[in-house]
């Protein structure tokens, strides 16, 4: 049988996590419907959820944890088929076709998350390229790039690196927002830019 302290102990851990999914399902909502990422604040968050802020920064420690644990949820399927999954995104993917299919499924994850993935890059410590994502991504399609020939190393961290920002949130922004390009357009420019550095085209 149970003691008394260990269900004690177990109940806070409940709550907690049952915070933290609150939390979380709060700001995704308030990021998607927002018209500016700056204007989701931390009492915001808290309000929609039910918590109090101290909650938010005891479970995430500040906003910019936040935006990154959602942000982390949300790429998660994503990130399972790049690491295991068939292709066109798994390992065993040949690397000519891995590499635009990992820059279309991260166009796309932005397409469908913009508020949220413009939100991690301005919430950044100053720079989008020091976010952990930033890093798996670009290691992810460097390795992908160096297996195609006419790729050395140092090329293909470069390549990997002028390719990714062809999908900064802000560009993406940019471009379905101000410039009220469709999805479709976006992603077939993409995929033809990406042939072009492929097969060194200038």
């Amino acid at each position: 049988m149970e003691s008394v302290a260990a269900a004690a102990e177990r109940r806070p851990r409940k709550d907690a996590a049952r915070n933290r999914e609150a939390v979380l399902a709060a700001a995704d909502d308030l990021f998607a419907r927002c018209e500016s990422p700056e204007a989701v604040t931390m009492a915001d968050i808290a309000a929609a959820a039910g918590v109090g802020k101290a909650t938010l920064f005891r479970g995430f420690g500040d906003r910019t944890g936040l935006i990154q644990a959602l942000y982390a949820a949300r790429l998660e399927p994503v990130r399972a088929a790049v690491e295991a999954g068939p292709a066109p995104l798994g390992p065993a993917t040949p690397p000519s076709l891995r590499a635009p299919a990992l820059l279309d499924a991260l166009l796309c994850f932005k397409l469908d998350n913009r508020h949220l993935a413009l939100a991690l890059e301005e919430a950044g410590s100053g720079s989008p390229y020091g976010a952990g994502h930033y890093e798996w991504w670009h290691s992810t399609l460097r390795a992908a790039l160096e297996r195609i020939p006419g790729f050395g190393p140092s090329d293909g961290d470069f390549a990997a690196h002028a390719l990714l920002a062809a999908v900064r949130a802000d560009l993406v922004d940019h471009l379905v927002d101000e410039r009220r390009v469709p999805r479709e357009r976006v992603r077939a420019d993409l995929a033809a830019f990406t042939a072009r550095v492929l097969a060194g085209d200038s």
